[in-house]
């Protein structure tokens, strides 16, 4: 089985919407060809920032389609495929696999709270299912169950391909325990645009990114001064991508990332699905104008 490892910096993208609410493919198309021209180095569809729970699998599987046809092997695709009744994760998997893409995302059931025997026999059976990497996905703020350091180890230990984790716990000791039971084996990439520093810091070795969709080349720049060492670099580049880090979470993800990706002209609506809706008013002009100021600093030091 493939132990091939995906480090640095990788945008979860948001999935586009026309204004009827149906997919929005030359939007699609548009992003992913400008995230591969600022230099990410692959691409996630269908995660949570994709907002695969309001997808239907038609839908999910275009865009995973369409995105491993636009990249064309120029990066790697990680698709999307998880969900909490395993033979759907399963069969996700599956497709997923035969459409081309490079590995997996499969986060940690949700709702239903599995044990963790439950977790590792649900992981298994999509281990068993594809020789690709399989990237774990941690989030108990959302699923309300942890991926313990023990599980992830005895997956890989079973299968060498589940030989990534995003993690999302807010935790820098989480990547300390988890680099201290599987060392080099384990590749820990941040789900959290900010704790990409400390979490490189502690021994991750990338990010998969919400902030990328508006600025890929400005969080290339923060992973390779962080995984370089160049700790000044880094910590200019982290003080100065915070501010909008940390508010493009003001209100659930992706509505304010979808905010900033109209004003950018990357997409043309930022419709999303219900039960998300859109900002409150004042939080919509908090985020659009700290972007506006941050992309005004940036055309100005170019």
């Amino acid at each position: 089985m493939s132990a091939q490892k995906y480090t640095g910096s990788m945008t979860a993208l948001a999935t586009p919407f026309l204004g009827d609410g149906s997919l929005a493919e030359a939007d699609l198309k548009k992003l992913v060809e400008a995230q591969i021209q600022a230099g990410i180095d692959a691409l996630v569809p269908v995660g949570t920032t994709g907002e695969c729970p309001t997808l239907s699998h038609d839908e999910h599987q275009r865009v995973v389609e369409l995105t491993i046809q636009t990249a064309n092997g120029r990066v790697p695709v990680i698709a999307g495929a998880g969900s909490n009744a395993t033979r759907e994760a399963v069969s996700l998997t599956k497709f997923a696999h035969e459409a081309g893409a490079s590995g997996f995302l499969h986060v940690a059931p949700y709702y239903n709270k599995p044990s963790q025997e439950g977790l590792f026999r649900h992981f298994s059976a999509i281990a068993e299912a594809t020789d690709r990497p399989v990237v774990l996905y941690s989030i108990p703020g959302r699923c309300g169950i942890q991926i313990d350091v023990a599980t992830v180890e005895r997956l890989l230990s079973k299968y060498p391909h589940v030989n990534h984790i995003k993690e999302a716990g807010g935790s820098v000791e989480r990547v300390d325990e988890l680099k201290k039971a599987m060392g080099d084996d384990l590749v820990v990439l941040s789900g959290d645009d900010s704790l990409t520093l400390p979490f490189i810091s502690a021994g991750a070795e990338g990010v998969i990114s919400v902030a990328s969709n508006v600025l890929p080349a400005e969080v290339v720049a923060l992973v390779k001064a962080s995984l370089a060492g160049d700790l000044k670099t880094a910590s200019l580049w982290h003080q100065k991508l915070y501010p909008l880090f940390k508010n493009l979470f003001i209100e659930p993800n992706p509505v304010p990332v979808k905010a900033c990706m109209v004003q950018a002209g990357i997409f043309q609506t930022g419709r999303v699905r219900l039960p998300l809706c859109e900002m409150q008013p004042e939080n919509k002009e908090l985020v659009l104008s700290i972007f506006s100021a941050l992309q005004a600093e940036l055309t100005a030091q170019a």
